[in-house]
């Protein structure tokens, strides 16, 4: 029986991730790094944003220029504010969900309040929202989802976590948590299928698989 629901953000909740991995290309390409939308997708989507920057200091051999993260968050809000939307299919399929659920993301806090505030999700989960900020090591690793479990009392066979990355598949993975892998985004469904998965594609279909 599901106890708990853990919900990533990005690309579960809102739709976050194509304007991301854009801006990501565009931010890279003025270090000089090219980088296709196909690699940012492979390498960093579903992980935390310091892994983009240590990626970027290994390619160069140096730090990026004082600056350029924050040029790039500055520029990720302002995208954000005037095209993110619901991930097609979740605000119906959570007005049917009655298991208690949760966000657990690599978004840092502000970031992740902002984008459940623009899309008119944060007061559905006000008080359970947990940031990768919060735990040593970021997805793959599993101790973001072993986090919000400890924090909402709840055992990690209990909780089933929807993911849509192929690094966050694998933190709920190595959780013990069994994993909705949702690929209607980004990631195709065969790099989401795995053990204690599920893969699917319409969100609507979501209170059912529960």
């Amino acid at each position: 029986m599901t106890e708990l629901v853990i919900f990533d953000c990005d690309g579960v909740l809102v739709n976050s991730e194509p304007i991301a991995v854009r801006i990501d290309v565009a931010m890279l390409a003025e270090l000089g790094l090219t980088m296709t939308e196909e690699e940012v997708i492979e390498r960093f989507v579903g992980r935390s944003p310091e892994v983009i920057v240590q990626a970027v200091e290994a390619e160069l051999g140096h730090p990026p220029p004082d600056g350029w993260f924050e040029r790039a968050e500055d520029r990720l809000r302002r995208a954000l504010a005037s095209e993110l939307m619901p991930v097609d299919g979740i605000v119906e399929a959570l007005q049917q969900i009655t298991q208690p659920a949760c966000v657990a993301s690599s978004s840092g806090p502000e970031n992740l309040r902002l984008k459940l505030e623009l899309t008119g999700l944060y007061d559905r989960f006000a008080g359970h929202i947990f940031s990768a900020t919060e735990v040593t090591n970021g997805k793959p690793a599993p101790d973001l989802f072993l986090h919000a479990a400890r924090q909402m009392g709840v055992e990690p066979a209990g909780c089933v976590v929807v993911e849509d990355s192929r690094y966050g598949v694998q933190a709920a993975r190595a959780a013990g948590m069994d994993v909705l892998g949702y690929a209607g985004g980004l990631t195709p469904a065969d790099v989401l299928a795995g053990p204690r998965t599920i893969v699917f594609e319409d969100m609507r279909s979501l209170p059912e698989l529960l």
